[in-house]
């Protein structure tokens, strides 16, 4: 039996554009005789659709575009992820399914059992059994995490949406004890902030990697069961590869699947700014970027020559707007207000504040979507302004460490120099008053990121953390940043979620004093 892998890109309720994907590789699998294709999780509306599944028109053209499929599926099966509905006493059940079609008709629907907490919101779920009879062998079927069927199955398909999580060492633990072939196949792409990775593969009875599709691609590929494999031993790429790459597809997605075409952002001089810049050109194309430069009377020379450096070498346009003057007048204004107060925290805030308006004025009149360059160590300490370079549409980096900002700034220079050597090795500041340096205010990033990490991905207590022998003046004073500034990361603007425990999937109440 030949069987067609299909990892696919997929748009949530562009129903056109998934069913012609789907439709171009149904005929791809036909003409490798192949008797079965199957297609990921979600695959024919996207995912995740959120409140879309509760609407009843997004559920029929589900349906319709489901019954459109099948009509063009003569002469092969197909195997295919969708939500689905029935009507059950008076009460509307939706189900995250995978579709069996046969020669045109459909035949089963096979429910995920095992819902998140976040699907159970939307979806039911039933007891019957996951497995089906095709060409004399019993196939089990899984939906996302759902254990397979082990009893007389010699085959079993996964059809699921696996995110990408940076540095994630296991894999769909739920194979790790069968004694078949298993098939997994996985979409990939961005929407909005959640990453899909693709990889999808064929293991053996063994266990053993037989067959493996790209990452962040599109795959296709054809499983004879009656043919033997020689396992696979190629090396899994870095995990800043990955991570590059997996920026790389979040930013492109976000622009091509919302229909922007240019983008902007304020380059600094910093590592932050220039790492985003960097990925952003390599996902929409330099000529589709145009920045800004916004120096203070505390910028220093070298960080606008560094700016400079990086736009020239990315072929970026870029203007420099000197902020000196808007920035006096505006104090001069507060004056009155201010008086002999000493220089504090608001004059340096109002400078981010003003670069964010004018970056906000240039996103609103040319049209360029705001680029947040903000970092997931800044955002958990509070180490940013509100409504100054917390401004955005998409923040690219808020969900990488500082520590693996600067790997990734290594990484992009890993053939030629695109990052000015400068940036990457001097002392990180926000250049907001005469000499500052981040360490002024925050412990070194390599400790500060590994007391985060304890933290929030792992969630260890304050007590548990000073047990690992980082000091417990640090750590405490680190805690207490991050439960402060919680407030702020509630008004934050979605970021591309690559980490273990993005703040967007990690919900604290305002008023929580644990």
């Amino acid at each position: 039996m030949k069987i067609a892998i299909a990892q696919q890109n997929y748009s949530i309720g562009d129903f056109g554009k998934n069913a012609t994907k789907i439709s171009k590789a149904i005929f791809d699998a036909k003409n490798h005789q192949a008797d079965l294709i199957v297609f990921p999780e979600m695959s024919l509306c996207g995912s995740f659709p959120y409140d879309l599944l509760q609407m009843e028109d997004f559920m029929e053209t589900t349906m319709q575009v489901l019954q459109r499929i099948a009509t063009e599926s003569y002469g092969i099966a197909v195997l295919i992820g969708c939500p689905t509905y029935c009507e059950d006493e008076n009460e509307t059940k939706v189900y995250n399914s995978a579709i069996l079609i046969e020669n045109g008709i459909i035949t089963r629907r096979f429910n995920k059992k095992n819902l998140s907490h976040l699907e159970s919101k939307y979806f039911k779920t039933d007891n019957e059994k996951n497995v089906f009879e095709w060409k004399k062998q019993k196939i089990a079927v899984c939906v996302g995490n759902d254990e397979p069927i082990t009893e007389g199955v010699s085959l079993c398909i996964n059809i699921c949406e696996k995110q990408y999580k940076h540095e994630s060492k296991c894999e769909c633990k739920q194979f790790a004890n069968t004694s078949f072939p298993v098939i997994s196949v996985s979409q990939y792409g961005g929407n909005t902030e959640v990453l899909y990775k693709g990889h999808s593969w064929v293991r053996n009875a063994k266990g053993e990697t037989i067959i493996e599709l790209p990452y962040f691609a599109d795959g296709f590929a054809i499983y004879d069961t009656d043919k033997t494999y020689e396992p696979i031993k190629q090396e899994k790429p870095s995990d800043i590869a990955l991570l590059h790459d997996a920026l790389v597809l979040g930013i492109r997605d976000y622009f091509e699947k919302n229909g922007f075409k240019t983008a902007t952002l304020g380059l600094s001089g910093g590592i932050d700014s220039a790492v985003v810049l960097a990925l952003a050109a390599e996902a929409i194309g330099s000529e589709n970027i145009r920045v800004l430069l916004l120096p203070s009377e505390f910028s220093t020379s070298h960080s606008i020559t560094d700016a400079e450096g990086l736009a020239k070498n990315l072929g970026v346009q870029y203007d420099i707007v000197p902020i000196k003057s808007i920035y006096t007048e505006a104090l001069t204004a507060l004056s009155p207000i201010f008086k002999d107060l000493p220089f504090s925290v608001a004059e340096e805030n109002l400078q981010a504040r003003i670069r964010g308006t004018l970056l906000m004025t240039l996103s609103n009149k040319l049209g360029n979507i705001l680029l947040n360059t903000s970092n997931k160590s800044e955002a958990a300490v509070g180490y940013g302004t509100l409504y100054g370079d917390t401004n955005g549409s998409l923040s690219v980096i808020g969900d990488v460490y500082k520590t693996d900002v600067f790997k990734l700034a290594r990484y992009i220079n890993r053939n030629t120099e695109i990052i000015p050597e400068h940036t990457i090795i001097k002392p990180p500041s926000a250049e907001l008053h005469p000499n500052q340096q981040d360490s002024d205010s925050l412990p070194d990033y390599n400790t500060l990121d590994a007391i985060l990490l304890q933290y929030i991905e792992n969630g260890k207590s304050e007590v548990e953390i000073c047990k690992m022998g980082f000091d417990k003046e640090i750590v405490a004073k680190t805690i207490k940043m991050v439960k402060r500034c919680e407030f702020k990361r509630q008004q934050l603007c979605p970021a591309i979620r690559v980490s273990q425990k993005p703040f967007a999937e990690r919900i604290i109440p305002l008023i929580a004093k644990f």
